[in-house]
């Protein structure tokens, strides 16, 4: 696999991960809750799936050679880009006025 192919694959990788949490009533889509989850719950999934993703795009970074050493601006900009990511899902469970 060719890595732009790669790197294509772990962008909509991003992009699923960071809807994920606003998208079902399930913890990390895999544990049933009692009670409704609230916003605390899915912005603590956002963060930790934040970093399950950050992780699988450093091992996509090591298979292709040397990691380039980061300062705090590149994890600045990658939480805000994938924050920007999950504004579909917030707008879906938040802000769009569904009728019931």
């Amino acid at each position: 696999m060719s890595l732009s192919l790669q790197i294509g694959a772990w962008v909509l990788l991003a992009l699923l991960a960071a809807n994920l949490p606003f998208a079902n009533h399930r913890i990390l889509a895999l544990g049933p809750l009692r009670l409704p989850k609230t916003l605390p719950w899915r912005l603590l999934e956002l963060v930790l799936l934040y970093f399950v993703v950050g992780g699988m795009g450093l091992l996509l970074e090591k298979n292709a050679g040397q990691i380039a050493p980061q300062g705090w601006e590149f994890y600045a900009v990658t939480a805000t880009m994938f924050v920007t990511l999950a504004f579909p899902g917030f707008v879906f469970r938040y802000l769009l006025h569904r009728r019931d």
